[in-house]
């Protein structure tokens, strides 16, 4: 295996869902799924990780949907919060910690903004923003719609979907209500409390001068177009009732902007992981404090970058050295469901914990990370699907369980001290090696690795089928078997980050550990097993 390119402790984010409804595919697909593979491979490579999220409570979205939904705002949340963990179980995603949004978490909001506040990095601006005159209030976010100034596509307010650029407080073209498209929209004058991005543009610059290959094009590409011009201010706060109340007398009744959660929310989910884990901490933001030098990543989609990679960062900054900033902001693209958007008011939707009763886990996260979206939009299908699965692995797969079976009886009981050949532990190594490149962060692809087992699968279902026609003697076949269970358990080993349930049951049966390590796989003998079928019986319903 090759030297891991950083052995610092790893913080792992998953970008805080909105809790306004369930995961979608396309939800699961995107960050957390990654988040979950590379954790779980940091581990059976014996280094330390710890994957952390939370809901997004405070977002002007979760009023939209829950107004849609016929539900207030707090049983949304409730609701939303429940059915993203048990979506989270269904599909195998292991999130060390899901903290709550409770006391301990609003007191580390607070902090964070004060902190901000008292160091002078805040400042209060009179802006323009989007009104209803009918209802007498201010539009921000997720209440106001209009053309994005940039690339012209249909727009919510603060950062544009399509483009990933931020929106001025005024610049939407022709902005309308969400909730009410024939309400009159104007423009009044209020003033807000602001974080002066641009103030950090040479900081920001130099940040983004030194990332290295782990960061993907498109992300390097929008850094680049964002910050060759002026960058907006930053809301703190808003005038409106959804959210967190604002800390600061200058702005009475406002309260704070949901997206100025997001920094102190990973600091609060990633101590309260850690806790849950047995891990003594000093604070709430402990891990993340630059003495302790952890390796942050950030798993996330295209759409919130601006404030992940912009606003974030410079957050950070503004707090002069207090924090780690992030070491890697892994970034995937839209996933598309037959060829079209996900869109839950037209129906065009395939829930997460829906496909994983339709089909086991193992099935349905092979497929997600196979057509995985992440250097361009990718699609879903369920007759790709069933077609990719059954023929890529769950066929050969299965046929080499039945031929590594009548190898083993052929041999008679002698199944155990098995004798493995030099050049087998040398392609065991191999394997584990390549299989570490796409999981490492400089070169992360959840597709690649993917790929890598189905080759694997079929390079060791036709080596096994050659040596069951070889006709040999015992002793040989007993060397060929040997070989054979010991790649096998290193796929299965490196597999395991994907096919949960698969290596579990795999490890169970043949008594060895799921570790990736250079010295795993170093051995003289090994012992056969009866190795675990992947069920699957394709469906016209699937």
């Amino acid at each position: 295996m090759t030297t891991p390119r950083d052995t610092r402790p790893v913080v792992i984010i998953g970008g805080p869902p909105t809790s306004n409804g369930d995961l979608h595919i396309g939800h699961i697909a995107g960050p957390y799924l990654g988040a979950d593979v590379h954790r779980r491979y940091l581990r059976a490579a014996g280094r330390e990780a710890v994957f952390a999220s939370c809901t997004d409570d405070s977002q002007t979205y979760l009023v939209t949907s829950a107004a849609r939904a016929g539900l207030t705002p707090p049983e949304l949340v409730e609701q939303s919060t429940e059915n993203i963990q048990r979506t989270f179980k269904a599909m195998g995603v292991e999130v060390d910690g899901f903290s709550p949004t409770d006391d301990g978490y609003k007191a580390l909001v607070y902090d964070y903004v004060k902190r901000l506040y008292d160091k002078g990095k805040l400042r209060l601006r009179k802006v323009r923003l989007p009104y209803s005159e009918n209802k007498g209030e201010f539009l921000v976010e997720g209440f106001v719609g209009g053309g994005c100034p940039t690339c012209l596509a249909d727009s919510r307010g603060g950062v544009c979907e399509g483009c990933g650029h931020p929106i001025d407080f005024d610049a939407l073209i022709e902005p309308y209500s969400v909730l009410d498209p024939a309400d009159e929209v104007t423009y009044r004058e209020t003033e807000i409390m602001v974080f002066p991005v641009s103030e950090y543009r040479e900081q920001l610059l130099a940040y983004y001068e030194e990332r290295g290959p782990a960061w993907r094009p498109h992300v390097l590409g929008l850094m680049r177009e964002l910050l060759a011009g002026p960058l907006p201010d930053f809301a703190i706060t808003y005038p409106v009732k959804w959210g967190l109340p604002a800390p600061f007398l200058q702005t009475p009744g406002q309260r704070l902007n949901a997206w100025v959660e997001g920094m102190p929310a990973s600091m609060y989910c990633t101590e309260y992981a850690l806790r849950r884990n047995g891990k003594p901490v000093l604070t709430d933001d402990d891990a993340w404090l630059a003495e302790n030098d952890a390796r942050v990543v950030v798993f996330m989609g295209f759409d919130p970058l601006f404030t992940w990679g912009v606003v974030h960062v410079a957050e950070l900054m503004a707090l002069e050295g207090r924090y780690v900033l992030p070491d890697t902001l892994l970034v995937n693209e839209f996933y598309e469901l037959e060829n079209e958007k996900f869109s839950t008011s037209k129906g065009h939707v395939v829930w997460a914990r829906d496909l994983a009763a339709e089909v086991p886990r193992d099935i349905a996260r092979f497929h997600l990370n196979l057509t995985a979206p992440e250097f361009a939009r990718t699609n879903f299908s369920r007759a790709a699907l069933e077609k990719v699965a059954g023929e890529r692995l769950v066929a050969p797969w299965n046929e080499l369980a039945e031929s590594l079976a009548k190898l083993t009886a052929e041999v008679g009981g002698e199944n155990s001290g098995l004798p493995v050949s030099t050049e087998a532990a040398e392609r065991a190594a191999a394997m584990v090696s390549r299989f570490a490149l796409n999981y490492e962060l400089e070169d992360f692809s959840l597709s690649r690795a993917a790929d890598l087992v189905v080759q694997h699968v079929e390079r060791l279902r036709a080596a096994t089928a050659r040596t069951l026609e070889g006709n040999l003697d015992q002793e040989v076949l007993r060397g060929r078997l040997g070989d054979l269970f010991l790649e096998l358990r290193a796929l299965i080993g490196c597999a395991s980050p994907i096919l949960i349930d698969l290596a579990a049951r795999a490890a169970n049966a043949g008594g060895f550990d799921l570790r990736i390590t250079a010295d795993a796989f170093d051995i003289t003998h090994t012992t056969a097993f009866a190795v675990p079928p992947l069920e699957y019986p394709p469906t016209s319903e699937v």
